[in-house]
Order: structure tokens, then sequence, then C-alpha cells
């Protein structure tokens, strides 16, 4: 792994706070378990957007104080969330319906490994004794409009996450459209992996050797 003391990654905080900058006003939004669900704690609560669950929200808000925290309110991750002025619950079955039927503008789904070519990998790294999770991710990931993926740049153990090819189970096939990490952002185009934009200090050419495929400096033409 390269040396990193003339960059500093983003916090788990501030990757969430990168990608809910680029969230529209008017967005119906679907966030992934576990990492994706902080950005709802970073919208700006003067836009609308409407926050989607799997089990059958629309309209959740933030993250609520311990003392706010009510046990039937809760995202399909079992999280607690809050349900802005006119949010709304239904039956998970129309919920799906939801994602599958392509009305839901964004979703923000964590990943194991990310293809050079969009490929996504996310339920199950095929390890003996690992648990398989699934959930609404391949619904997801053919269903949305746009997939934005968002997760660390590298494992701790320090392998690359973005791929030329996936060696683990595919969650969807060619589906995703740009990449957050607490390195960059990426944009998965016809042309390839293009990066738009990088930490503070961090160099092209370190960027490049901590990802397992081939990318294309984009910076200058944001």
């Amino acid at each position: 792994m390269s040396d990193t003391t003339n960059y500093q990654p983003l916090t788990r905080d501030q990757m969430a706070q990168r990608v809910a900058h680029d969230i529209a006003e008017g967005s119906t939004v679907n966030l992934g378990i576990g990492l994706p669900t902080k950005i709802a704690n970073y919208l700006d609560p003067e836009k609308d957007i409407f926050l989607h669950s799997e089990n059958g929200v629309l309209g959740m808000g933030p993250a609520p104080a311990e003392a706010d925290r009510d046990p039937e309110l809760i995202n399909a991750g079992k999280e607690f969330v809050t349900l802005r002025t006119g949010g709304s619950f239904f039956h998970h079955g129309d919920s799906f319906a939801m994602m599958r039927g392509g009305h839901i503008d964004i979703c923000v789904l964590g990943a194991f490994q990310v293809a050079a070519n969009g490929d996504l990998a996310n339920w199950h790294t095929g390890a003996a004794g690992a648990i398989p999770v699934v959930g609404g991710a391949m619904d997801l990931a053919i269903g949305a409009r746009n997939v934005f993926v968002m997760m660390e740049q590298v494992t701790k153990s320090g392998e690359a996450k973005i791929v030329e090819r996936c060696s683990y189970p595919l969650t969807g096939i060619a589906c995703v459209d740009r990449i957050y990490t607490d390195l960059a952002v990426i944009d998965v185009t016809p042309q390839g992996l293009v990066v738009r934009e990088m930490v503070a200090g961090l160099r092209f050419e370190q960027l490049q050797a901590l990802t397992g495929a081939v990318l294309a400096d984009g910076t200058n033409l944001r």
C-alpha cells in the first residue's frame, strides 16, 4: 500500500457528506444498508429529497436522537430513522415494485468490489463461512436509474476494491454509474473509469497504484 503521509483519506462521515452534495432536489433515493445510510444526516433539509427504504417507507429524515427513537420506525437495516412531514408507510411488496419499476432515481450501495465495466459485487465474498446478505441490492442495481457505490478504496488488508473483473459473486452486471471512495470520485463510462476528484495531496499515480483497473485522469475536465 502506498505511503499516505502526503494526503488524508476522507472519514466515513466526510464520504457521506460528499455523496449528499451530488443528490439533486426532487430525487427519490434509496440508501443501502451500512455506510450509505449516513448520507441521510447530510442532506440539505431545505431540499425536497425523498428517501426510500425496502421495508416500505418513503420520506425518511436523518437519524433521531437516542431519546427520540421509535422502535417501529426503522429502515431496512433495522436502524432507527425519522419521518419527514408527508412521509408514508406501505407494504414491502409495493416498495419492491417501486424499485423494480424504475421509480428510484438514485440508489447508493456499499460494495466488496466494483469492476471496470460497472459490475457490482456486494452480497457475498464467496469465503467459506461468510454470511451472504442479498437484501434488495439486486433489485436496486437493475431498477434504479442511477447506481452510486460508496466504499473505501482498498480493503483493510490493502487489496484493491476497484478491479478489472470481479472475483466475488455478482450482484448486478454493468450497473454502477459512479464510485465514491475515501480517496476519489470515479465515473464508470463507456470509455472506462474516469477520475473526477481526488483528495488533496493525492497524486494520480498513487491512486492508480491502489486500484486494480486502469484509470483515466479526468480531474481537469470538471
